[in-house]
């Protein structure tokens, strides 16, 4: 049995979407990944905003995985 697929329109274009409602999650994310760089790549335990090495031995294998070097 095949399903029939039904052609596309045309003329159908998807409405852009403004950049007002995309800045504030653009904003967002690059926050939260210059946040992750820091904990997995800069993060030494030594100037550390999180005292201790936690950080630091729970991201080791993936410091090395990504070329940052920490010894």
């Amino acid at each position: 049995m095949t399903h029939a697929v039904p052609a596309p329109t045309t003329g159908a274009v998807p409405a852009p979407i403004p950049l007002r409602e995309i800045a504030p999650w653009a904003i967002f994310a690059g926050v939260v990944m210059l946040v992750l760089l820091y904990l997995v790549g800069i993060d030494q335990g030594v100037t550390s905003l999180v005292p201790g090495a936690m950080i630091h031995e729970f991201v080791h294998d993936g410091r090395h995985l990504l070329g940052f070097p920490c010894h």
